[in-house]
């Protein structure tokens, strides 16, 4: 339980990090809540399709054949009047007429060379293509586009802004809206002429998307409506628009009936439809009357272009270059059938709210639920997230944003898995650090990994066994008999080195027993290289027994010498049982078998062979060319026809291939054969040659024993005679 609370309390840090991060609501967090909303977008567009709003579009095909942008006014004026005589009920233009018409008869004449007096003075005296369409214009239902934009130093308007009537109930709304330092306009003819004047600027979003257009803006100071609002009010015969307004910022903007929901700076989340070609019709069509009967009846009319040349592409969150007129004419749709998106400023305090609630909920429950039942909870809680987020976008259009609460909620989720697993680490170290004193490290790891393989049983391996003890303990026990810790400390200065030794070499220590260590090769985990390990560790063994007895010389005081510390140590290789034995209550992971017993027999063995290191057969087979191997005996088995041969080890393979190991394992082949063909006087004199050699290697003992031997079985065989 201390490692949940721990959890808990680092999960509640994270959680107050996180609300704090979300009130603050960085770039990143923004962006990613925008994308949840498209995927939304993508996988539910509005379907409807009232048909309420046509484009005429200033499209390629028209630009071939009337020409480069901009037109003729006049050719503007047409297009008016073409719209008119097909039912369209208003117009708006998603384009800007802020200079002269450089075609209109008195500014073209300037250009003109050759022309005589009396034509120049006529062509001055014929109305101006911008006269022309003011006149259309006026006659006519026109919302005439208007653009924010925010460059330095441009020089102010001299005339004011032509504003209709704007109302707000509530706090001002300019602090919060969209703010354009300067607007760019029409003609001054032109924008008296027109019945409202709109903003048609559109920005985007910081990774490029449109998501929301502003329906009201700051422009110079003075607040002016979006181009798709202006056209509303107009359509619909209404004196002023109506801003609400709170604590928060914007709440809705409208007139009459119709109130449209915004967020706190007044702009419209739109639900986007599929981008829609019936609703463009070529201004080359229009102008040459290849229009349906249908195409423009009753409709509100924008006037804008697709034409890749101009510009005026934008993307959107389910289309990639949807021209900006279509972006007025969706609005248009969606606030005229009530199916713009919105999210009220309650939604961000709801979001703060849910993602507390779960956050809270999984710190509460962590500790009282297994891992499947937490993983459910979890999969619960995110499916009930996301399925009220959804159930809001379809049927209410209510944008609430799911990600937050999943992501808080998962992140603390994951500190409280992350907590739990770095404490349950924790212990298993110290687990690990407290039986690795006493078993393998490996063993240790697997058992700690594999609770479940601490049961009772066995199976059967081939294994290395190595029996290690210690020459005269009885004598040294004596020394000690008034100083009972004095031995326990040497034992134990001894016994650190040495289980050292055989672990670094992948062995398994199997148990001591009083001044003897037992240990195994290839369990639990398996070793391809066992024999030549086991063997690696033996003579480590003897190397740090050497340098303990130097130490202990070191330590001595005054004349008394320390007697030297003596090990012998037996190999043997072959099919043992390996697994936990014992009882229910209390088990030990042991081996058994006959390859046992036979290792602690060579052990045994090595005092009389007076020899460190005895190998059994199989052993020394798997080991010769890595190893300084030599034969000593042939060994009676108990329940074995054929003896078997015994091994010495003298050394690693650079003393196997010196040349004078090579002569000494010549003639102590020579010798063994000598004895076994009871040739006693050969074997006595190849054994003096071999004493030459053997010195080197510490086998004088070793010698003698055989000279001993010899002897004695000249001397039986003499009074046997």
């Amino acid at each position: 339980m201390r490692r949940f609370g721990i959890g808990r309390m680092v999960g509640l840090l994270l959680l107050v990090g996180l609300l704090a991060l979300r009130a603050w609501d960085p770039g990143p967090i923004e962006a990613l809540r925008h994308k949840s909303f498209d995927v939304y977008q993508l996988m539910y567009p509005r379907s409807e399709r009232p048909n309420l709003v046509a484009i005429v579009d200033i499209d390629e095909r028209s630009l071939r054949a009337l020409g480069q942008w901009p037109w003729p006014r006049t050719i503007m004026a047409n297009i008016v009047s073409k719209v008119v005589e097909h039912g369209g009920t208003i117009i708006g233009f998603d384009v800007l007429f802020p200079e002269p018409d450089r075609s209109s008869p008195e500014v073209a004449v300037e250009t003109f060379q050759g022309v005589d007096r009396a034509t120049r003075e006529t062509l001055r005296q014929l109305p101006s293509n911008d006269a022309i369409f003011a006149e259309v214009i006026r006659r006519t239902k026109v919302v005439l586009g208007q653009s924010g934009y925010r460059v330095a130093g441009a020089a102010p308007i001299a005339r004011p802004i032509i504003q209709n009537g704007i109302a707000t109930l509530g706090p001002d709304p300019r602090p919060y809206l969209v703010d354009f330092p300067h607007l760019l306009r029409n003609l001054p003819v032109l924008d008296e002429a027109a019945q409202g004047n709109g903003i048609f600027s559109i920005i985007p979003e910081q990774d490029g998307t449109v998501r929301r257009v502003p329906v009201v803006a700051l422009a110079d100071g003075t607040i002016v409506p979006s181009l798709s609002l202006e056209m509303l009010r107009v359509a619909t015969g209404s004196g002023a628009i109506l801003i609400k307004t709170d604590a928060s910022g914007v709440r809705s903007v409208g007139f009459q009936d119709l109130e449209i929901p915004t967020d706190g700076k007044g702009r419209i989340w739109i639900h986007f439809s599929p981008h829609d070609l019936s609703k463009y019709i070529s201004a080359i069509d229009l102008l040459q009357d290849r229009v349906g009967a249908d195409s423009i009846a009753g409709k509100m009319v924008l006037i804008g272009t697709s034409a890749a040349g101009l510009l005026d592409l934008k993307v959107t969150p389910i289309h990639p270059a949807l021209p900006g007129v279509e972006l007025h004419a969706q609005l248009l749709e969606s606030a005229l059938t009530r199916s713009t998106l919105s999210r009220p400023g309650y939604t961000a305090f709801f979001e703060l709210m849910l993602g507390t609630l779960l956050s809270l909920t999984l710190i509460a429950l962590a500790p009282k639920m297994n891992a499947g039942s937490l993983f459910f909870l979890g999969g619960t809680i995110a499916a009930v997230t996301l399925g009220v987020s959804w159930y809001c976008f379809v049927f209410l259009n209510l944008l609430i944003d799911c990600t937050f609460p999943l992501i808080s909620s998962l992140l603390v989720y994951a500190v409280l898995v992350c907590t739990n697993y770095v404490s349950v680490s924790a212990d298993r170290h110290r687990i690990r650090s407290a039986f690795s004193q006493y078993l393998s490290p490996d063993l240790v790891e697997q058992l700690a990994q594999s609770p479940e393989k601490l049961v009772l049983g066995g199976e059967q391996r081939n294994l290395t066994v190595l029996f290690s003890d210690i020459r005269g303990f009885t004598a040294i026990a004596e020394l000690y008999k008034d100083d009972p810790q004095g031995l326990t400390t040497l034992i134990n200065r001894l016994f650190t080195p040495l289980t050292k030794d055989i672990m670094e070499r992948h062995g398994t220590i199997d148990k001591y027993m009083g001044d003897a260590i037992m240990a195994f090769w290839n369990a639990p985990l398996t070793d391809l290289s066992h024999e030549a390990n086991a063997c690696e560790a033996a003579l480590a063994m003897l190397d740090s027994l050497q340098e303990l007895n130097e130490q202990r010389q070191r330590e001595a005081w005054g004349d008394h010498p320390v007697p030297p510390l003596r090990i012998g140590i037996g190999l043997n290789t072959g099919s043992c049982v390996v697994g936990n034995f014992g009882s229910d209550l209390h088990f030990n992971y042991s081996v058994l078998g006959d390859t046992v017993n036979l290792a602690s027999r060579l052990e045994s063995l090595t005092k009389q062979y007076g020899v460190a290191i005895i190998i059994g057969e199989k052993t020394a087979k798997a080991v010769r060319e890595r190893f300084a191997v030599l034969e000593i005996d042939h060994m009676q088995v108990r329940g074995k026809q054929v003896p078997e041969r015994i091994f010495t080890v003298l050394g690693r393979a650079e003393v196997a291939a010196g040349s004078d190991f090579i002569e000494l394992m010549e003639r102590n082949d020579t010798m063994l054969d000598a004895y076994r063909c009871r040739e006693w006087s050969k074997a006595l004199e190849t054994i003096l040659r071999c004493r030459e050699l053997g010195n080197r290697f510490g086998l004088d003992d070793y010698y003698d024993f055989y000279i001993q031997r010899i002897r004695h079985l000249i001397e039986t065989s003499a009074s046997s005679s």
